[in-house]
């Protein structure tokens, strides 16, 4: 509030004394090329009907630790320039094109001036533009000819319109305590030095604070302020017969001022590394088929990947021979208006929504990287797909956006991802029922043992190779489930035994309309979201925040069945002493 009175003041001040408040070097540099450029041209080809100029800007400070000792400590500043050039007609353009060619000037433009010298941006919004303008009329022409013998029977528009938005709010300096974190980081990292089991174990931090800019030729201007950071613990261990086990638990919030406390954070990494322990010490899974119930977190964490992934539809580029391709599909696409939940439940996403139960929910934005601006969303009504998330690309039923392209996609699209999604029941019973609940569906259908997930593998923090593996075995599933960390056999006496080494199969949206009982809990799961398979850390350029508020769920008739991967063999001799004499 201080901050905008202050603004305010500023403003007042100019105004009074007859002069406007000076424009950002960036906006001007990029509201006067876009200018200069609508008269681009080649002889014989179409002028540009829509020009963007994006730009990400951030300074962070990331720091790493294993074992009391530091890894890495970096603090960087960068500007990631997107320039968009779409020639054609909103109905017919160059994108949603994936045929091969290499168009456009090839300029060393991989680091965006730092300093806001207006030639400077002048010049370099110039050339990435005149880079992107060659691009777009060759894709164009290649995308006429790819077509051209194809007949075109109620063909997509390839873009959509929008009303220009003006929002414009200051970008702060990173401001963060490196040493003290540091030492933090050094300090958490330490834990696992009393965990001798534990085979590797890593703290990492990164705190960011900056922006993004967007202006359009349609009249949009943007300087949105973006600012997180996270603390991501990861430890893993070997079983006996050589499995690899892990476990981690991440921390989240705007900036450090927000972050946990020490107490809770030496918690979360104490139970990783107790977890560890107990995974490489736990028995190996075995095939089961029956109820399971996801309690807590992995409530949260099913509805993020099974349903906020499939809400959003993914349009197959053309491709050479005007044959669609690419991308995997929605497990609702063409469902509209069909159960996709049990019929007492409602899913909301709501993008405006900035606190719940007293906590700053992380999803929260008001514009989204199209220049739309964010509205609550109900997708679910009474079990009824009722709405998809959506981009300024039309997709089968769909012509506008509704505000939801949060990453940067493929073929000159944008990627839809949720916000703050509320997941809600009218017909619940109490939480610390669930697990009786389970017991109860065990005893009926005279099976030994029911199965309790209490945390999922997503966001991932597998290897690449592991997540390659997994996306084998899926045996074809667009949207294969990650796999379960924390499982737990539940005996008829209430009895609990952890396993290890599991994975699902079939498990997919349609097994949502399955769950037969729903807890009057709610669980936050803050996350950051990428269109990597599974959230993988570490996979993806560009990430974006997300939260999921749901309850614990039993799912009916779910199939597990233990890992077939190749064990590596365990090391020659054992680990040397974690502290020295």
């Amino acid at each position: 509030m201080k901050r905008l009175l202050f603004a305010l003041a500023v403003l007042g001040a100019a105004v009074l004394n007859g002069q406007a408040p000076p424009l950002d070097p960036v906006l001007k540099a990029m509201h006067d090329e876009i200018e200069r450029s609508r008269n681009l041209s080649l002889p014989n080809l179409e002028k540009p009907y829509f020009i963007e100029y994006g730009m990400d800007e951030a300074e962070t400070f990331t720091v790493s630790a294993t074992l009391g000792g530091l890894l890495a400590r970096r603090h960087d500043h960068f500007r990631e320039p997107e320039v968009e050039v779409r020639v054609g007609d909103y109905k017919f353009d160059n994108t949603n094109y994936a045929g091969r060619f290499g168009g456009g000037s090839q300029y060393d433009l991989s680091r965006f001036p730092l300093d806001n010298a207006y030639p400077v941006l002048r010049r370099y919004l110039w050339l990435e533009t005149d880079s992107a303008y060659k691009s777009a009329v060759e894709a164009l022409s290649r995308k006429r000819a790819a077509l051209r013998n194809l007949t075109q029977s109620d063909q997509l528009s390839d873009f959509a319109h929008a009303d220009p938005v003006r929002t414009v709010r200051e970008f702060h300096r990173l401001s963060i305590d490196e040493n003290a974190w540091s030492d933090r980081v050094r300090a958490l990292s330490d834990i696992f030095s009393q965990y001798p089991d534990v085979r590797d174990s890593r703290v990492d931090l990164e705190s960011s604070d900056g922006g993004y800019y967007m202006v359009n030729s349609e009249g949009t201007e943007l300087k949105e302020p973006e600012t997180v950071t996270v603390l991501r613990v990861r430890a893993s261990a070997q079983s006996p017969d050589g499995m690899t086990v892990r476990d981690a638990v991440t921390f989240h919030a705007l900036d450090t001022a927000h972050m946990p406390g020490d107490a809770e954070l030496r918690r979360g990494v104490t139970a990783v590394a107790q977890n560890v322990t107990a995974l490489a010490q736990a028995p190996k899974g075995e095939d089961y088929n029956g109820p399971v119930l996801f309690e807590g977190a992995a409530g949260a964490q099913i509805f993020a990947e099974v349903l906020g992934r499939n809400l959003t539809l993914t349009r197959r580029p053309v491709m050479d021979g005007g044959r669609g391709g690419g991308g995997s599909a929605s497990e609702f696409e063409g469902r509209m208006g069909s159960r996709v939940l049990p019929d007492s439940f409602t899913v909301v996403d709501d993008p405006t929504q900035t606190e719940w139960r007293g906590r700053t929910l992380f999803g929260h934005y008001e514009v989204d990287r199209e220049g739309v601006t964010a509205k609550p969303l109900k997708v679910v009504d009474k079990g009824i797909l009722k709405n998809f998330l959506l981009t300024r690309q039309p997709v089968r039923g769909f012509e506008g956006s509704n505000g939801r392209a949060r990453l940067p996609g493929g073929f000159g699209a944008s990627y839809a991802t949720f916000s703050n999604l509320f997941v809600s029941s009218e017909e619940t019973i109490p939480a610390g029922d669930m697990k009786k609940k389970l017991i109860e569906l065990i005893h009926s259908r005279n099976k030994a043992y029911g199965i309790l997930v209490r945390q999922m593998d997503f966001p991932s923090t597998g290897s690449v190779d592991e997540i390659r593996r997994l996306l084998t075995a899926s045996q074809g599933s667009a949207h294969p489930v990650s796999m379960p960390v924390l499982v737990y056999k539940i005996y008829p006496d209430g009895r609990e035994e952890l396993v290890r080494g599991m994975r699902f199969r079939g498990f997919n949206a349609k097994s949502l309309r399955d769950i037969v009982a729903t807890g009057d809990d709610s669980n936050m799961l803050e996350f950051m979201d990428s269109a990597a398979p599974f959230a993988l850390v570490g996979a993806s350029n560009f990430t974006t925040e997300a939260c999921v508020v749901a309850p614990s769920i039993i799912v009916d008739d779910l199939e597990l069945h233990p890992a077939e991967d190749e064990l590596p063999k365990l090391p020659v001799v054992p680990a040397p002493p974690t502290k020295g004499p």
